[in-house]
């Protein structure tokens, strides 16, 4: 028996004092309607209306217990048409993680247009390098760049990172310029180390089936990636970062592309949230915006080619 259902049909014979005209603006059988208040009956022991066969009243059981049902039945149209309301004008504060250059270039400059959309709501957005805990520190949602470790997390996958090799011009002029990974080692390069264990991540090199991974040497090593592209332009060593931080120095002379005709693994990058927690329609309509914003830019869309690779390989 569906209660919320029968509660219904219940209230509805004794507004209208007859099965036969609840049936008719509930589109029931008669039936039906008799069915569902016999098993509310037999639910609750007790007999909740009297049956005769020219009338129907309330007993004093039943009198009672429509009250109640009334004041139900509104709780659940009102909490209804707030989830409706919700829907459309979303409200109410939203906590998000989000990494540190991704934040900076892409999704704070774009966030006006999330603002004019949902006006009512109220985001606190992290931006850190280093993995969260979800659960334990409260967030409703966050940006995540490279393979899921946690299981226990929801994803949408809804980008891709690429990846440029490049260094000053001072530091090329005074250390030349790399043609091929191998000769990297004898370089000074800017590595970049996990938050999380303090591992220095390796770099990696593609072109036409071959790849090349090494260790890089370097004075400097770091675990924020805005303060990671600055190392780079102060000529610390040669750097490899996402094409979407590197792309504006690049064409502005800042810096220079090293190994142009060698990519790396691109990272694939997704919205994660915790699974016990109903997607709310705040967090909803955030990840179906930050969707939106990769999917409208040229170096995060799913499917992009690298910002600076050659013709050959952005065809590929």
């Amino acid at each position: 028996m569906n209660k919320l259902q029968a509660m219904e049909v219940f209230v509805q014979v004794v507004d209208t004092g007859s099965f036969t005209r609840a049936a008719q603006l509930l589109d029931l059988p008669k039936a039906s309607v008799s069915t569902l208040v016999q098993a509310l009956e037999a639910s609750l022991s007790a007999k909740l209306l009297h049956r005769t066969t020219r009338m129907v009243t309330v007993t004093s059981d039943g009198a009672a217990y429509y009250e109640r049902c009334v004041r139900i039945l509104a709780d659940v149209r009102e909490a209804e048409e707030s989830l409706s309301r919700m829907r459309i004008n979303p409200s109410g504060r939203l906590r998000v993680d989000t990494p540190t250059g991704l934040s900076s270039e892409i999704l704070v400059p774009a966030l006006p247009g999330f603002f004019e959309r949902y006006p009512d709501i109220t985001l606190e957005l992290g931006s850190t390098d280093r993995p969260i805990d979800l659960v334990e520190e409260g967030v409703d949602c966050a940006v995540r760049g490279g393979p899921l470790l946690d299981t226990s997390l929801i994803a949408r996958r809804v980008g891709i990172i690429n990846f440029v090799t490049a260094a000053s011009p001072a530091y090329l002029a005074r250390y030349g310029m790399p043609l091929h990974p191998n000769e990297l080692s004898q370089h000074r390069c800017v590595n970049y180390f996990s938050a999380k264990t303090g591992k220095v991540y390796d770099w990696d090199f593609n072109r036409d089936g071959e790849r090349i991974e090494v260790p890089m040497p370097g004075v400097i090593a770091l675990n924020d990636s805005n303060t990671y592209v600055q190392a780079g332009l102060a000529g610390l060593g040669i750097v490899q970062m996402t094409d979407y931080l590197l792309m504006r120095h690049v064409e502005e002379g800042r810096m220079v592309q090293v190994l142009p005709d060698w990519v790396s693994d691109p990272l694939p990058v997704h919205i994660v949230y915790p699974q016990n927690r109903h997607m709310s329609a705040k967090v909803r309509v955030f990840v179906e915006w930050v969707a939106e914003v990769f999917a409208n830019h040229p170096h995060m869309r799913l499917g992009a080619a690298p910002a600076f690779a050659p013709a050959a390989s952005a065809a590929a």
